[in-house]
């Protein structure tokens, strides 16, 4: 794998239970030899912004929280309109992951919000590549995505516990998405490199 790929996952974690998550991603990733960044997108600065600037993947991450993603997420989202204006994500490679205290929770719409913020960047959206696990009788909640989702990495934790508590599938599976885009992103940037593309 492409050693030199560089994603940065930018996300908010309100309890410490998306933070967990956001370290899986960044584990699955590192596994396919990827340079991994963390931004924690409360008190943006100049060392953040460049991360995500000169990131060739960018993952987003956030609770969900009265139906999408938290309202720090959304402040972050927000300022990033200069960066909207001057393209300056154009092309770059996007997924996304969630938490939320319900098993289903709204996190589809925080998922598809993740995904529609990355579209309005110009960036390419990879999603999470698994069929559904625990749908049929012969599964168990132990599968990978046993929650069913498909546009990113979706965690549910009851709201009274720690995260000590996050079911190691979810874990599994963030860890998953965040093998996945190193994977893509290595491919992609190949394909430019290959074509002659800057």
């Amino acid at each position: 794998m492409d050693q030199s790929s560089r994603i940065t996952i930018a996300y908010h974690s309100r309890h410490g239970h998306t933070d967990v998550i956001a370290h899986a991603v960044k584990a699955g990733a590192e596994v396919e030899g990827a340079q991994v960044t963390m931004v924690v997108v409360e008190g943006m600065n100049d060392e953040k912004w460049e991360a995500l600037d000169t990131a060739d993947a960018i993952v987003f991450g956030s609770p969900t929280h009265m139906g999408s993603a938290s309202g720090a997420f959304h402040m972050f989202a927000e300022s990033t309109n200069k960066r909207w204006g001057a393209r300056v994500w154009k092309d770059k490679i996007g997924a996304g992951f969630t938490h939320a205290a319900c098993k289903a929770g709204d996190k589809h719409h925080t998922l598809a919000y993740f995904a529609t913020f990355a579209a309005q960047h110009q960036m390419h959206w990879i999603n999470l590549g698994l069929h559904p696990g625990w749908h049929l009788s012969t599964e168990s909640e132990n599968d990978l995505n046993r929650l069913g989702y498909f546009n990113g990495a979706a965690a549910a934790t009851s709201g009274d516990l720690s995260v000590d508590a996050i079911h190691k599938a979810d874990i599994a599976t963030a860890e998953h998405l965040g093998s996945r885009v190193a994977q893509q992103t290595a491919i992609f940037l190949a394909g430019r490199a290959a074509l002659g593309i800057q």
